[in-house]
């Protein structure tokens, strides 16, 4: 045996051990990022119709409803019926709320404007969820297609269709996304709000890792990316939210953003210039947006609340 071949098998006996030690450290890594951030973190329900009627009294007409995904898996939402005939509009939280977080502006949207309002929790979201994991918007869009087709099921006590023709979908951060995609495949979506609106599911995945392992590290934001890839069984994906945009035509659209301290600030006003036309209004250094909205007052939630309402309002009429 030559010299040169002895050299580099004690090369690698040595080393060997050291690479194993990294490949499995590297394993656990992904593993431990990717189970923690694919289950977002829960808690009780800020609010629920029945302890917000204890407060406002019996008017609220909020109502506990579950339907079908597109996969087969159940989901979950609070409905609040309006006239009949009239438009929806469907409310999509963040990751990490949960359809609590949304509550009031639901009530105060469908106060104003008779709109059927449903507000689910999107998939790994809220107590005891029906689907245990988030895929941060991959099947996401195809949950808030099932709710639109759950919209259409419903009827009044005469046998006629609850909702027209027009929906309208709000979502904020994991919310928009979904919005976004779904309202590329679902042409009767004429009207949306997108607050905090990520520029695809890595940068999403990037945000919550960070917030996982409390620190911003490059190396653990792709360990939770390749580890999400690897649990999802070929569901990820990730398409930009600009590509997205890209496809709508004839939809009212609102961009909501805060201040040079908002995370999302930057992707949401780059999205405004993605969409090929239509009425596209952006409303950014807002003081407060749906990311930190349990955080507010009264007086800056409703100052939040009113102007997405006037643009429902007015786009699904």
């Amino acid at each position: 045996m030559s010299t040169r071949r002895r050299l580099a098998r004690r090369v690698i006996r040595v080393f060997l051990p050291f690479v194993l030690i990294v490949v499995v450290v590297a394993a656990i890594a992904m593993i431990w990022i990717a189970y923690g951030i694919m289950r977002p973190p829960r808690a009780p329900y800020l609010v629920t119709p029945q302890t917000f009627s204890q407060v406002t009294g019996p008017a609220l007409k909020a109502v506990d409803v579950t339907w079908n995904n597109r996969d087969g898996t159940k989901a979950r939402g609070w409905l609040i019926r309006g006239t009949e005939g009239a438009s929806a509009v469907i409310l999509l939280h963040r990751y990490g709320a949960d359809r609590s977080w949304l509550l009031n502006l639901a009530v105060k949207l469908n106060e104003t404007t008779n709109f059927t309002v449903l507000w689910p929790d999107l998939r790994g979201h809220g107590e005891n969820p029906l689907v245990s994991t988030s895929l941060f918007g991959a099947v996401e869009g195809d949950d808030a297609i099932a709710a639109i087709d759950y919209l259409h099921t419903l009827t009044t006590p005469l046998g006629k269709p609850q909702i027209g023709g027009r929906i309208g979908l709000y979502g904020v951060e994991l919310g928009a996304y979904a919005a976004l995609d779904a309202a590329r495949r679902t042409p009767e979506v004429r009207a949306m709000a997108l607050d905090s609106t990520p520029g695809s599911p890595d940068d999403l995945i990037r945000a919550v890792t960070n917030r996982h392992a409390a620190m911003n590290n490059s190396l653990l934001q792709r360990l939770g990316s390749w580890g999400v890839r690897i649990y999802s069984l070929g569901k990820y994906h990730n398409i930009p939210s600009c590509d997205l945009a890209r496809s709508l035509r004839e939809v009212k659209i609102v961009l909501l953003t805060g201040d040079e301290g908002d995370p999302w600030r930057a992707s949401t006003l780059a999205l405004g210039k993605c969409f090929p036309g239509g009425a596209i209004e952006v409303k950014k250094d807002l003081t407060l947006t749906g990311f930190n909205l349990p955080a507010s007052t009264g007086e800056q939630e409703e100052g939040y609340d009113r102007p997405v309402i006037d643009f429902f309002d007015k786009a699904l009429r």
